[in-house]
């Protein structure tokens, strides 16, 4: 990557210092996993028993076979917990770590890699950010500098592990399924605008495919063979995104062991996307104006501008010219960013694309889970129809996954889909089919009387899919096993549980 210097009159940077950002444990209700891949016996205990003493539940390996072998037994394994963060070294016997990296990312796109080094130089770890690791970081180490990149780790695994992976280099026109009319504007604007430098804003409901889109327009560009480098403003502690977009010099702040580029110079020639800019902080928001006007910058702590070619894709799930009344967002900004704008519909605006989104899924699942599902019935599929898919396609894709998991059959009919969905699709049904007799009620007694009698029926099929499990049930509804508990007893199922557990006090 060629990044131009200039030198400048000495000026003031660096004076966000990370001095409230000293990592501290993690607080979490339970233990993040951590895998740790390194040949070095010494350096996987000491590192191991730091992590425990933070709170990490570890996993140690000596090489990267190892490692994958870790993560596919996992997989195969519904009970298992997944990992949170992989820490990799650069330079193994066998597989080395950048071999491990690129099957990671391959299989278990959503696993953050930091990469450790003791050999080469910055430019290796450099090249291990493109290729998709999420942060690097040098022997020896400094406590404080592992623990706050774990923690950055952690938030983006707890954001991603549930979205879809992301396609692989010429596959993101593909992944974007659907002939709706909706759909093939979409596809078409891409088309329009892939190969400009104009700055595109993609917005629409979380779970619409917006880093699809994002990935087809580099795809589709000139910038095709240049790095795709994404940041989810986010999931990164905003006292840390300005590290994180411009990078930083040796010494910049306490645990700054090394220089380090942000994702600005790692995408230098091709495409930077900002996921979820409205999180952006206002002062960073002047910063990276100046940089879409004049394409130059300095790192933190540094006294050199640097120039990059790089084309920016913006997305967002908020509302933008609603934050910018509340003072939450630069207008300037906004029309800087919006030259292309890229709506994204909703599922429920084009439940026809239902069918090919359920057969693409299923495909990809009887691969992953080594099934042979060889269709959803007409049946199933008018049933998913009917759902109002507040989760998008995320969730429609979860569903199928979850379908497939637990399947014995080549056909899926309606009883084989997951019962809270089943429940919520007969919910919806029962409350449209007798609205007249609504009317007159309270509406707020209404909703809760509602809400209660989904949620029991939601609960009770995922307490009667673990065989009455708590802490599984609460894994399949993704809430943690506390607010499970509170619920059950709210809503008068604690007893047939089977009193697995004591209630919280």
């Amino acid at each position: 990557m060629q990044v131009s210097e200039k030198s400048e009159g000495k000026k003031q940077t660096g004076n966000q210092m990370v001095n409230d950002n000293r990592a501290t444990p993690v607080e979490q209700e339970e233990p993040r996993r951590i895998l740790i891949a390194d040949d070095e016996a010494a350096l996987r205990t000491v590192l191991s028993a730091l992590l425990r003493k933070e709170g990490f539940a570890v996993t140690a390996v000596s090489s990267g076979q190892e490692a994958l072998d870790v993560l596919r037994h996992g997989q195969e394994d519904p009970e298992e917990e997944p990992f949170n963060v992989l820490i990799a070294d650069l330079k193994m016997p066998g597989m080395d770590g950048m071999e491990l990296l690129r099957r990671v990312i391959q299989k278990y796109a959503g696993l953050p890699v930091v990469m450790l080094t003791a050999h080469g130089t910055v430019d290796t770890a450099v090249q291990a950010l493109k290729r998709g690791a999420f942060d690097f970081l040098t022997k020896p180490y400094e406590r404080d500098e592992i623990l706050m990149v774990l923690r950055k780790a952690i938030s983006q695994s707890a954001k991603t592990q549930a979205t879809t992976c992301p396609p692989q280099q010429g596959q993101a026109q593909e992944a974007l399924i659907g002939n709706s009319p909706q759909m093939q504007r979409v596809r078409d604007l891409i088309r329009r605008v892939a190969d400009t430098t104009a700055t595109v804003l993609i917005t629409g409901e979380s779970g619409t495919g917006k880093e699809l889109v994002a990935q087809a327009l580099h795809e589709s560009s000139s910038r095709a063979g240049k790095p795709f480098i994404r940041l989810n403003c986010a999931a990164i502690p905003q006292t840390l995104l300005e590290f994180e977009l411009f990078g930083h010099e040796k010494g910049a702040f306490t645990g700054a062991v090394t220089e380090k580029p942000g994702r600005l110079e790692l995408a230098d020639g091709g495409t930077l996307l900002l996921d979820e800019i409205a999180d952006l902080p206002v002062d960073l928001q002047a910063k990276l104006l100046h940089v879409l006007q004049e394409a130059v910058f300095e790192r933190v702590g540094g006294i050199k501008t640097l120039r990059v070619d790089v084309r920016l894709i913006a997305s967002t799930n908020q509302d933008l010219p609603a934050a910018i009344q509340r003072k939450e967002f630069r207008e300037d900004l906004y029309y800087r960013l919006n030259v292309v704008p890229i709506d994204l519909p909703p599922l429920r605006q084009r439940l026809s694309d239902v069918p090919a989104l359920v057969t693409h899924f299923m495909h990809k699942y009887n691969t992953r889970l080594s099934k042979h599902v060889r269709a959803f019935t007409e049946e199933a599929v008018q049933q998913l129809q009917k759902h109002a898919w507040p989760g998008n396609i995320r969730e429609l894709e979860n569903v199928v996954e979850r379908t497939l998991l637990f399947t014995d059959t080549d056909h899926i009919h309606p009883q084989d889909l997951p019962a809270d969905i089943m429940a919520q699709i007969q919910a919806s049904s029962d409350l449209a089919a007798q609205p007249d007799q609504l009317v007159g009620a309270g509406m707020k007694d209404i909703v809760r009387q509602r809400t209660a009698q989904l949620e029991s029926a939601i609960i009770s099929a995922a307490l009667k899919q673990t065989g009455r499990n708590v802490t599984r049930a609460a894994q399949k509804l993704k809430i943690s096993r506390k607010s499970l508990q509170l619920k059950m007893r709210d809503l008068g199922l604690r007893e047939s549980s089977g009193q697995e557990e004591e209630m919280p006090t």
